[in-house]
């Protein structure tokens, strides 16, 4: 009888994909808050992934020079269907490629989104771009959030502002029902983002973990954050 060579050997779990927020990068939110030690020590093939303008990737200052985000972050996935985390940008990005590409998703995590995906706050975007631009309102807390966050060594304030320039290709339910595998969607009870409700229905197998006394820019760094995604990707320490 001939050998199977692959009997008795264990699965190979799928590469973790991460993908950061606005005016931040990979290095700070998924490598300062542990996530990337965590993924890591649970045996984890981690693949982060910088956005245009963020930490180590290009930083084109014209919209033009930005090209295709959702394509240039899906050519960066590893082969075969992937574990992804995304927060807020990056979540969004995310489930764009998973509506596009649901093939190529094992399990998805998205943090920091909800009715904002469905529903533009034109007051809020105003304010946010002028805080990437260096021109924020003192008594906006959110907005010089954003200010010190594009303050950052890592960060290039003109070619974020040509990332923002370039349009994100629309989600609404429609879109959101291709998406077939599971996603955990997290969110606090004090980000502005929300609710989760109209992320939640739209998605054909999500499940929703909120976070009590946590707002949008905690949520990385948040322990219960971090539990609910090590336990959906089934990293957590045995």
């Amino acid at each position: 009888m001939a050998e199977n060579p692959s009997a008795g050997t264990a699965p190979v779990d799928p590469p973790v994909v991460l993908v950061h927020g606005l005016a931040t990068s990979s290095a700070r939110t998924w490598g300062e808050t542990g996530w990337l030690d965590l993924l890591d020590d649970a045996g984890k093939v981690v693949v982060p992934i910088d956005l245009p303008g963020h930490g180590t990737a290009p930083k084109p200052h014209a919209p033009s020079e930005v090209g295709d985000v959702e394509a240039g972050v899906l050519a960066q996935f590893p082969d075969g269907p992937v574990d992804a985390i995304g927060f807020t940008l990056g979540a969004r990005i995310l489930l764009t490629i998973a509506s596009d590409a649901p093939a190529r998703f094992n399990r998805l995590v998205v943090a920091g989104v909800g009715r904002n995906l469905f529903e533009q706050d034109l007051e809020r975007g105003r304010a946010i771009a002028a805080a990437i631009a260096g021109e924020e309102d003192p008594q906006d807390p959110e907005a010089r959030h954003f200010h010190a966050l594009a303050d950052a060594p890592d960060i290039d304030r003109l070619a974020l502002q040509a990332l923002m320039n370039t349009p994100r290709p629309d989600l609404d339910a429609d879109r959101l029902a291709r998406i077939t595998c599971p996603v955990l969607v997290v969110l606090g009870d004090k980000d502005f983002a929300g609710p989760a409700d109209p992320l939640v229905d739209a998605l054909p197998n999500a499940t929703l973990r909120p976070l009590r006394n946590v707002d949008h820019f905690a949520t990385p760094k948040s322990f219960d954050f971090i539990d609910a995604g090590l336990e959906f990707l089934d990293a957590l320490p045995a």
